[in-house]
């Protein structure tokens, strides 16, 4: 499919190595998804009723790092960029007008600032800034892991579906 690298993360590694490694390992995974495909085939939907896409598991993934990282984490104004109350899934419903190139961009950047925020916090126990409520940042990298581990599952499937494509 493509160059995209994954790494396990050590066995010995500590708890923020592992956690943070883990949660790369399975960015690197949606990435390895979405490789080498057109903006059609990213915009390819599942099956019906589904509106699931490959971009648009990009752009779910884009709001979800914004908003755990940048909003719960950093204390950000919570300005969503795919949906809005009128469509809480605008993310996956309005893929037909995104650019994918635009939006894989995006989701990039807001995984970088994620990083960040990890680097820059006083460890795992630090609690959440944002208005969310009070978050370990422990819990919200756990929580992370989670939510791509799902979605990666969702990924197989379609980047299959698109062109049979398995594994990895």
């Amino acid at each position: 499919m493509t160059d995209v690298q994954r790494q396990e993360p050590s066995p010995d590694a500590g708890e923020l190595e592992m956690l943070t490694g883990w949660l790369d390992y399975h960015r690197a995974t949606l990435e390895l998804k979405c490789s080498g495909l057109t903006d059609e085939q990213l915009k390819t939907r599942s099956v019906p009723p589904s509106s699931l896409s490959l971009l648009g598991l990009v752009r779910h993934l884009y709001e979800v790092e914004r908003g755990w990282f940048r909003v719960t984490m950093g204390g950000a104004p919570d300005v969503a960029v795919y949906y809005s109350e009128a469509n809480r899934d605008g993310e996956f419903d309005d893929v037909g007008t995104g650019d994918a190139a635009t939006d894989l961009a995006r989701w990039r950047a807001e995984c970088d600032y994620s990083r960040q925020v990890v680097a820059d916090s006083s460890g795992l126990d630090q609690r959440s800034a944002g208005r969310e409520g009070s978050f370990t940042l422990r819990w919200i990298v756990t929580h992370m892991v989670e939510e791509y581990a799902r979605h990666n599952g969702h990924a197989d499937l379609l980047r299959e579906r698109i062109d049979g494509a398995t594994g990895d």
